[in-house]
């Protein structure tokens, strides 16, 4: 009996996986449709908030140089830019970069702020620290390796000024600048395609429901005060935060059109443990607002908190299962060659063949559907829509997607761990820079 149940759980439960991933591609189809033939302007705004940009750089001597660059280049009305560069910690020439970069005579007058800073928090303490000094009106953030497009600052705060009362944060989209690497790099590269032009479109346009990525986004920073900033020391502060915001009401708005290029890791050590880091990180947030599925709270909250339930634990768990049931049938039936009376422990009835094609059509479905995302997810970037991109997303499928599961399975133990020996589970592991 139980094993029927879990087979018949495990089916509803990838069943249930493939709709919501068909909601989400048909919402960012139907997005996109709508903006396929609109012509995007630069056209002055109505006005220009100060926004105060703040750089956080722990070791980032490789990169932060053209980072810095790029955001003093930006399409943005000089004098309403304040930057807040932080070498947080570091050991190497991250000031040193910093400085050569402001001190040439093109950048010279600009309003800008470089900080040796000793304290703790990590990226949430430099935050934190940038939100007691800083006055813009808002708050914009990038990554010392996330080099921002010369429009991105303007669509953010054209976003803004829409609807300043609610949209209290604006994100736009981050590209990988280095996808051409390696095999990893180009996975890396399909992923966040999917992530920002499939996912975040269709939630956003259904729902409006918008998540602050790490980097490339703007915040009212009257609005942070009020939330209490970033919470100290958290592994993923953008997936806490937007909860506070939704919670609270107001809208995290997407601008589409601003972009940053970021660098991905190029070997898969840095990978793992920087992925491993964002699962753990997500894992708690989730935890963290689970109870309010049962509470009176925002409806944004729940669907969100519900969506990040299913992808993280309910349906990891049914790929998991499903593979478990698979190959434990496929040595049962290697078995029956040699052992004739030995029966199969997952079957429907005397069928046995049954549960095989029916998760073998369902892996079969999870495969088109995967590769259909990221085909529909690359036709609407100008030249990434190639034959070799289809056949890297089939490699990629057996390959590197697989591996996410891996990880969310270490996170979750860790996770777990980390509470019942009561130990210090948020310990950042530094991403590894190249030069390229």
């Amino acid at each position: 009996m139980v094993p029927k149940i879990l087979m018949i759980i495990t089916l509803v439960s990838i069943w249930t996986s493939l709709l919501m991933s068909l909601t989400t591609l048909s919402g960012a189809t139907h997005f996109w449709m709508k903006r396929s033939t609109k012509l995007v302007h630069t056209d002055p705004l109505i006005s220009y908030p100060k926004v105060t940009i703040v750089v956080p750089a722990h070791n980032e001597e490789i990169v932060v140089a053209q980072t810095v660059q790029a955001i003093l280049d930006l399409n943005y009305p000089a004098d309403r830019v304040e930057l807040l560069l932080y070498a947080d910690n570091c050991d190497d020439q991250t000031v040193n970069e910093m400085k050569r970069v402001v001190e040439t005579p093109r950048y010279r007058n600009r309003d800008v702020r470089i900080i040796d800073r000793t304290g703790k928090g990590g990226k949430a303490g430099v935050l934190n620290d940038a939100l007691e000094i800083a006055h813009g009106d808002y708050i914009g953030v990038y990554d010392a390796d996330a080099m921002p497009e010369k429009n991105a600052l303007y669509f953010l705060v054209k976003k803004v000024l829409e609807d300043p009362e609610r949209h209290v944060a604006v994100f736009g989209r981050n590209k990988t600048r280095n996808a051409q690497q390696n095999f990893l790099t180009k996975c890396i590269n399909q992923e966040i395609v999917v992530t920002q032009r499939i996912q975040h479109c269709a939630i956003w346009h259904m729902f409006k429901i918008g998540r602050i990525p790490g980097t490339n986004f703007i915040i009212n920073r009257d609005f942070v005060k009020s939330i209490g900033g970033w919470r100290d020391g958290a592994l993923t502060e953008d997936t806490d935060i937007s909860f506070k915001i939704m919670q609270s009401g107001k809208l995290i708005a997407l601008a589409y059109n601003s972009e940053a290029f970021q660098q991905e890791p190029e070997r898969l050590h840095d990978y793992y443990f920087q992925r491993l880091r964002w699962a753990k990180g997500n894992y708690q947030v989730v935890i963290h607002n689970f109870k309010y599925l049962f509470k009176r709270s925002n409806w944004r909250v729940k669907l969100e908190t519900f969506y990040y339930s299913c992808t993280f634990f309910w349906f990891n768990a049914a790929i998991i299962l499903s593979d478990f049931i698979f190959l434990t049938n496929i040595c049962f039936l290697v078995a029956k060659l040699f052992i004739p009376e030995l029966e199969l422990p997952f079957t429907f009835g005397e069928n046995s063949g049954l549960i095989m094609q029916l998760l073998l059509l369902n892996w079969l479905l999870m495969i088109v559907l995967y590769i259909l995302q990221i085909s529909v997810a690359l036709s609407t970037q100008y030249g990434q829509a190639t034959t070799k991109q289809i056949w890297l997303a089939l490699v990629s499928y057996f390959t590197y997607s697989q591996l996410f599961i891996v990880i969310s399975v270490h996170a979750v133990l860790s996770v777990c761990l980390d509470s019942l020996l009561h130990r210090n589970g948020n310990i950042w592991v530094k991403t590894k820079r190249f030069n390229n």
